[in-house]
């Protein structure tokens, strides 16, 4: 994959992300908050963004989006071929809910 690939492959991940964050955001803001570990601030920031807001912050080189744990116990949890796969998954929410949410610096 060359760089240019890799930019782009960048961009359309964040373009997805940021188009599913909104759509999320103007669905029910409480659970978007949850589900994206975002503070209220960053949620509100994404949800009132225009289109051509949206495509701008997109089109940059950096990700816009991180794993939500640094957590080996949580990835485990996560990664485990677990018999019970939705009980993994609760398990995981929770500890994931006690984490602090993202932050405007």
């Amino acid at each position: 994959m060359t760089a240019s690939d890799m930019m782009a492959e960048i961009r359309d991940a964040n373009l997805s992300y940021l188009m599913l964050a909104q759509q999320m955001i103007r669905s029910d803001k409480a659970t978007a908050i949850f589900r994206l570990g975002l503070s209220k601030d960053i949620v509100d920031l994404i949800g009132g963004m225009s289109t051509a807001q949206i495509l701008k912050l997109a089109g940059g080189n950096m990700m816009l989006t991180r794993f939500r744990f640094d957590d080996s116990a949580i990835l485990g949890i996560l990664t485990n071929n677990n018999k019970d796969r939705a009980l993994a998954q609760s398990h995981a929410a929770i500890l994931m809910a006690g984490q602090p949410v993202e932050e405007i610096v």
